[in-house]
């Protein structure tokens, strides 16, 4: 009978019990697609990590899949992943690790308690198929409480992009099941990202966001790094200026977490730093594989 042993972490937080779960598992090459799947369904988590045997030292194949399907690249489990390998001294911090999801290598480097990757390609960003009046519709706002029309940004798992007006507009959402059907499921994109600017400075720009997608139901998530690295790269998008942000994300969950991102400045246009703490909870082991 094969075991498969895995760990579970809670990712861009340094408090147990905080930001976003994460299950990753080591040595899983032996383990068929359909098992992967199947193990991340059972475990119902937002993402679950596959860890390859290292093809070089500090080199690591990773799969990533959700309770439905395989994703190319997530934010919080290349973070916690980095994390999980240098808590069990399986990489070197001062050199960094590099890991391979499906969308491409991924450099991660550690600073004291927080480990940061850069995206493997440029952000994307298209109009969106939601303007104004539907996002209003959608969330239950006022028109004052939505800014501008939503647009798309991506980097490999798109998002529509939403800015509220405040954080008592962010905290007060009541999603119109009917109107993400019509809208949301129809555009093909089946998550949004809300976001509000508490502060803009030329040192640090403070956000504080919310995130919603479909699985099974319209769900909230607690972290969502590929979504901040998203934002951020629009962000950067519309002027050259050197940007770090701090985003907040998971409050209204009772799971609050912190995302530290970075474009424009040191590193080439349209790409994307993205950092954050994690803590380990614990570890278990399936059996019945085989």
């Amino acid at each position: 009978m094969k075991t498969a042993e895995y760990y579970l972490l809670d990712v861009f937080t340094d408090k147990p019990f905080s930001g976003n779960q994460l299950a990753v598992f080591l040595d899983a090459d032996e383990l068929e697609t359909s098992t992967m799947q199947a193990i991340a369904n059972e475990l119902n988590l937002a993402e679950t990590v596959f860890l390859g045997a290292a093809t070089a030292a500090n080199h690591y194949p990773m799969r990533i899949f959700t309770p439905t399907s395989e994703l190319q690249f997530a934010g919080h489990p290349t973070v916690g992943t980095a994390h999980l390998l240098a808590e069990l001294n399986l990489v070197n911090r001062e050199q960094g690790i590099v890991l391979q999801p499906p969308v491409g290598e991924l450099a991660v480097n550690y600073e004291k308690n927080t480990a940061t990757f850069k995206t493997a390609q440029p952000v994307m960003v298209t109009g969106s198929t939601i303007d104004r009046l539907t996002a209003v519709e959608l969330l239950g706002l006022d028109i004052h409480q939505v800014i501008g029309d939503p647009i798309i940004a991506s980097f490999g798992l798109p998002f529509h992009l939403i800015e509220l007006a405040d954080l008592a507009a962010l905290e007060h959402i009541q999603i119109a099941g009917a109107v993400w059907a019509d809208a949301v499921t129809r555009s093909g994109t089946e998550q949004i990202y809300l976001y509000v600017m508490e502060q803009r400075d030329s040192e640090e720009t403070i956000v504080r966001s919310r995130m919603f997608s479909m699985h099974a139901s319209i769900c909230e998530d607690p972290a969502t790094g590929n979504a901040a690295a998203a934002l951020t790269g629009y962000l950067a998008s519309l002027k050259p200026d050197p940007l770090h942000c701090k985003i907040h994300q998971g409050v209204e969950m009772g799971r609050p977490s912190v995302i530290h991102t970075a474009a424009n400045g040191e590193i080439k246009s349209g790409y994307v730093n993205v950092g954050g703490k994690a803590v380990i909870l614990g570890r278990g082991e399936f059996n019945h594989l085989g």
